[in-house]
């Protein structure tokens, strides 16, 4: 074991400090439950030392260039092409696969662009809400290797297992995205009756022993995953309606639905974990003991959580690939992640691929730029935790397992790196040295009041300056 030094003491910020002590949940029903499992902890430390995954929403929704499996969902937010109907329309999406044929997929690119990027694990859509297989699954023809599918002839028409095996060959963490919902199946959205929104069109306290097949149905299908396509993870369960509270005041159409959409967390997590030990679960935006870390979507809380968590973001506007989508700005990027991991959390960045199986370029460029700085900077994000003060204005705060803590300076667009860097709150010990990450060169440093200034080598500036930094790390040790 390393034994761990303190090189930073933290001035007057005790309430900071607490700051993740005091988060409190919102509804007791979805308070966070820690997880017991020695192999389950075990493998959650080393997903919280990777900190930076890639996302990946593809199937063949990509031919359209449309929101992922949204579009058929008749809820009135969605939108669709004026005048379209409905039925016409969701005819039509559902036949997409008969067309789909990507034969640019080349995953070990994929690969090689997420670990460039300095990602450390992936999460891959298998199944997405309109049932569509990205595996080679045994329990649907609705699958990428169906004989009416174009790809099914192709050496990668395994999709999914051959996404993870180009990501595991980079040595990376390997999650499984996987809808509970299916909106294909005919034991979920029944053919009998309309689809008022996402839920299951039947009350499954009637009809038991249809409810009972599609259970088994989703059983079978991640018995597969967990089984036949090596090493996993991550089980990535999206759809957090589909779940076993019931809501009797509910109205059909409004959301929610008064039965219950049970599928047997309990035996799910069992089978999986007995393929799978060590499975890290997350039954997403359910909470209790099947959601081993939390994963706000499209934001950053404000502070600190006191659980495993994991921002989930797009790179652009759309989960999926749409042409023309605007891409954040890389600088954007390192400012989000910095702060997502400075408050305790991993960040999980989405690149859609697009109907020819590839990434797009402006996609692979930004990616490029944003690894030219982990590539520096790495090790003030790769195996850190939260340290108080966390953040203070454009400085945010992580520290290593060895005790050294790093303090994250995030330039402007177009700002000049300092001369100097103000650390409110932080004092080093006596014989603490702070360096700027990427240079040997000893930093002159004073302690100033509630705080320290550090001035910065004129020589480490101007390398910073030509490198386009986004964000100046220093190490205190």
């Amino acid at each position: 074991m390393v034994q761990r030094r303190e090189f930073v003491k933290v001035l007057g910020l005790g309430a900071a400090a607490a700051a993740v002590d005091a988060v409190a949940e919102t509804d007791k029903d979805d308070a966070y439950i820690p997880e017991s499992d020695p192999l389950v902890l075990r493998k959650l430390d080393q997903w919280q030392d990777w900190k930076f995954g890639f996302m990946m929403h593809w199937g063949a929704y990509s031919e359209w260039g449309v929101v992922e499996s949204w579009s058929i969902c008749s809820e009135d937010w969605i939108k669709r092409p004026a005048g379209t109907s409905y039925v016409d329309y969701k005819a039509k999406y559902q036949a997409l696969p008969k067309t789909f044929n990507p034969v640019g997929f080349n995953p070990d690119a994929w690969a090689k662009v997420a670990k460039d990027a300095g990602m450390r694990y992936a999460v891959f859509t298998t199944k997405h809400h309109d049932g569509f297989s990205m595996f080679d699954t045994k329990q649907t023809d609705y699958r990428i290797t169906a004989p009416d599918v174009p790809f099914h002839t192709n050496p990668r028409a395994n999709i999914a297992n051959e996404v993870f095996s180009a990501f595991r060959k980079q040595q990376f963490g390997i999650g499984a995205y996987f809808s509970k919902p299916d909106w294909h199946h005919p034991d979920y959205w029944a053919a009998e009756w309309a689809t008022p929104d996402r839920n299951v069109n039947y009350d499954t306290r009637k009809y038991t022993e249809r409810w009972k097949s599609y259970v088994s149905f989703v059983h079978h299908q991640i018995a597969e995953l967990t089984s036949d396509y090596g090493s996993v993870d991550i089980l990535w369960l999206d759809g957090g309606w589909v779940n076993a509270k019931s809501h009797p005041d509910a109205v059909v159409g409004s959301g929610e639905v008064p039965w219950a959409q049970d599928i047997d967390m309990p035996g799910i997590t069992a089978l999986a974990r007995k393929n799978q030990p060590g499975l890290i679960v997350v039954d997403r935006a359910v909470g209790g003991p099947y959601e081993n870390y939390r994963t706000p979507e499209q934001k950053i809380p404000d502070t600190p959580l006191p659980y495993p968590w994991e921002t989930c973001m797009t790179l652009g506007d759309s989960w999926s690939y749409v042409p023309n989508d605007r891409y954040k700005s890389a600088r954007q990027i390192v400012h989000l992640l910095v702060d997502v991991v400075a408050k305790g959390g991993n960040y999980l960045l989405n690149v859609g691929p697009d109907a020819n199986g590839e990434l797009p370029a402006a996609a692979v460029a930004r990616l490029a730029e944003i690894g030219a700085w982990m590539k520096i900077n790495g090790e003030a994000i790769y195996g850190t935790r939260p340290v108080a003060p966390y953040r203070d204005g454009k400085v945010c705060f992580t520290r290593a397992k060895s005790g050294a803590t790093f303090a994250i300076y995030l330039l402007d667009d177009g700002e000049p790196v300092p001369e100097s860097i103000w650390l409110k709150g932080v004092a080093p010990t006596d014989g603490a040295s702070i360096s700027m990450i990427g240079s040997d060169k000893k930093l002159m440093w004073q302690r100033v009041g509630a705080g320290t200034r550090v001035a910065l080598s004129k020589v480490d500036i101007a390398a910073r300056q030509l490198s386009n930094p986004y964000a100046v790390s220093l190490r205190i040790s």
